[in-house]
């Protein structure tokens, strides 16, 4: 795939680098799928180190009794935007992070393998800022002119793509932001 404006080997140029150790090769080049996701850790709670922390293994978990739970979890994302806007890629877009778990969109299991998941920082039932919005408009027109298969109608939440298991983004995302941007 030849770069793009804004794009170098699978990297963003406008975005803050944290890479992650909690990726793979991903088994098929072809990226037609755009996961989005919301967390917060401890969870209501934003800003801190903790999102950086637990995508690279490095979560001091004496900082909060949540993060017993998560400890032993290893998990990543491509990319999450901030309650400010900043974005944060921790993981090439060549590469598969591993964001989804157990999930499925339109019979094909494993979404990880064919998905870049983007993590909007916040909670289920809080709306999201309008300046995670914007960054997030900007990010799926960029994806959008790099991967030709992703269109409007291949952009999820997770918790379409693991329903039961998943709630996230939650109904205090506005799908009406993104929807026929691509």
């Amino acid at each position: 795939m030849p770069d793009v404006k804004g794009i170098e080997a699978g990297w963003l140029t406008n975005a803050r680098q944290v890479p992650s150790p909690n990726f793979d090769p991903r088994p098929s080049a072809e990226v037609s799928l755009l996961v989005i996701h919301s967390i917060s850790l401890p969870p209501g709670r934003y800003g801190g180190p903790w999102i950086d922390s637990f995508f690279c293994n490095e979560l001091d978990i004496s900082a909060d009794p949540f993060f017993e739970e998560v400890k032993d979890l290893k998990v990543s994302a491509h990319f999450l935007i901030r309650r400010d806007g900043e974005l944060v890629q921790y993981v090439s877009t060549g590469d598969r992070a591993w964001h989804a778990g157990l999930s499925c969109f339109e019979g094909r299991d494993r979404c990880n393998d064919f998905s870049i998941g983007i993590e909007l920082e916040g909670c289920d039932n809080e709306p999201f800022s309008e300046a995670q919005y914007q960054q997030l408009q900007d990010l799926v027109l960029l994806l959008g002119s790099y991967y030709p298969a992703l269109t409007s109608n291949r952009i999820v939440g997770h918790c379409d793509i693991a329903p039961g298991r998943k709630t996230d983004p939650g109904p205090g995302f506005d799908w009406a932001r993104i929807n026929g941007l691509l």
